[in-house]
């Protein structure tokens, strides 16, 4: 493990497998396991990374990224490895706790939900799923 990563970041990796080995067999099972994982770094008070637009003289927003099918989504990382996968590099980013990130997503009626590690270990959690995972 990376010593120099945050502490709100250490313990993602348990996130990281748990969506491996979802991609590897995806079943309602695993789902669950995935989201259990997820629940248990929230309440850890664990962070993820967030990617942000800087608007001059209006406050920070949350970068979206738009899906094939036209819904806009945030997006978010669990480690710095995880944001530097991708052919975009994330320029400006911050850390927010899981648990305030899931509160703001759900009463943002544009976005769908949160997707996690966009270009790996991907799982996308739209609000239903944050719903489940919150208790």
């Amino acid at each position: 493990m990376d010593t120099m990563a945050d502490e709100g970041l250490q313990g993602n990796e348990k996130i990281e497998a748990a969506i491996l080995a979802l991609q590897q067999e995806p079943t309602q099972e695993m789902l669950a396991h995935a989201l259990t994982v997820i629940r248990q770094r929230m309440r850890e008070k664990g962070q993820w990374i967030v990617a942000v637009e800087p608007v001059p003289g209006a406050p920070m927003q949350l970068k979206q990224l738009q899906t094939a099918d036209g819904k806009a989504w945030w997006y978010a990382f669990t480690s710095f490895e995880e944001s530097l996968k991708g052919a975009e590099q994330v320029k400006s980013t911050f850390l927010a706790e899981i648990d305030k990130l899931f509160d703001a997503a759900l009463t943002v009626p544009d976005i769908q939900g949160i997707i996690l590690n966009h270009w790996s270990r991907t799982i996308q959690l739209d609000k239903h799923l944050i719903r489940i995972i919150k208790p």
